[in-house]
């Protein structure tokens, strides 16, 4: 299993914002090959989201298909590329 994690720095309302679209943004992450689960995190510094998948095809997929649906859907939210980091499950439970 693979996990991505994408950190938006500053931005703690686009938590609240995905919360809202949640239906659209479950399609467009859930539908990508070997979904496993999605997580936003509503934080001081910001939000970040946390994919799993059962291949890191899946998480480089849902890296590209998140930044296509913020630009499309959230334009007015100015959001910023994200740091994002990526890698193998080694331990889940």
């Amino acid at each position: 299993m693979h996990a991505v994690i994408r950190a938006y720095s500053g931005n703690s309302e686009l938590a609240d914002a995905l919360l809202e679209h949640e239906d659209e943004v479950r399609r467009v992450i859930s539908g990508i090959r070997g979904f496993k689960a999605y997580y936003v995190l509503k934080l001081a510094e910001g939000t970040s989201t946390v994919s799993l998948f059962e291949n890191e095809e899946g998480t480089e997929e849902s890296s590209r298909a998140a930044a296509a649906w913020l630009k499309e859907n959230l334009p007015d939210m100015n959001v910023q590329a994200p740091y994002v980091t990526a890698g193998e499950v080694v331990l889940g439970f």
